[in-house]
């Protein structure tokens, strides 16, 4: 399976997502998937995939053409797709991907998984995403979702919707 997966890029992270990033790379490889993610380095970026491809996974990085030019390409990549820019980004890793997992990150991963999601509630996709909710990180964005869902901004049953893990093991057993 070919998972995609959405993180911070930042150094400056606490150890502990580090380690996160770690564990779920590690696991990628060892359960024989195929690591699918933004191409560059850092923080838990780097983690995951040095860890992905460690473990045996292959690695597929898709990178727009102004991270490589600030000096960011990842050099462990089995295949490297360059892009123009980051919707460009977005729409391939969704078209390669079969599934999507979120791990704590900033704007960029928000804008990544709001992507799918938003492209999944319009019928472009059926492609599951995980969002590891990890020690609570997202634990106000679900407020947010339960909100527009008591204002009907959202339907109350949804055809499309994230799904929300708790922990590694949670989403290993979920992902086939």
């Amino acid at each position: 399976m070919k998972i995609a997966v959405y993180c911070s890029a930042k150094n400056s992270i606490p150890a502990e997502y580090l380690a996160l990033g770690d564990a779920l790379g590690r696991w990628i490889g060892e359960a024989g998937h195929t690591l699918v993610y933004g191409g560059a380095t850092g923080g838990l970026m780097t983690r995951v995939s040095d860890a992905a491809q460690a473990a045996g996974a292959q690695v597929i990085g898709v990178i727009p053409s102004r991270i490589i030019r600030a000096g960011r390409r990842a050099e462990n990549c089995d295949q490297q797709h360059m892009v123009d820019n980051m919707s460009q980004r977005k729409q391939m890793m969704r078209d390669i991907a079969d599934c999507f997992v979120c791990l704590p990150g900033s704007y960029g991963t928000l804008d990544e998984m709001m992507d799918v999601i938003a492209s999944g509630t319009v019928g472009e996709h059926h492609k599951p995403i995980y969002i590891l909710n990890y020690q609570g990180f997202y634990d106000h964005l679900i407020r947010l979702t339960d909100h527009m869902h008591t204002l009907a901004f959202l339907p109350q049953e949804e055809h499309y919707a994230p799904i929300y893990v708790d922990s590694l093991e949670q989403l290993y057993h979920m992902i086939h």
